[in-house]
């Protein structure tokens, strides 16, 4: 009985520390995730910035070929 106490007690820490080192993962996956979610965000003004500095070129491009 004893024996068995002592292997249960074992089995739990080990759960324990399991639960632990998953709880640590998922912090830290959480963190990585809105890392990305902030770099996604900045990288979408920066391609919005770009599409609308094209978008300017063309059509002074343009309005220069009329103008000729």
């Amino acid at each position: 009985m004893k024996d068995q106490l002592e292997r249960l007690e074992d089995k739990l820490d080990e759960l324990i520390a399991l639960c632990s080192a998953l709880d640590k993962e998922n912090q830290s996956l959480r963190g990585r995730e809105g890392e990305w979610a902030n770099e996604r965000r900045q990288l979408l003004i920066k391609n919005e910035t770009a599409r609308s500095k094209v978008e300017s070129m063309i059509s002074r491009l343009k309005s220069m070929e009329t103008g000729e």
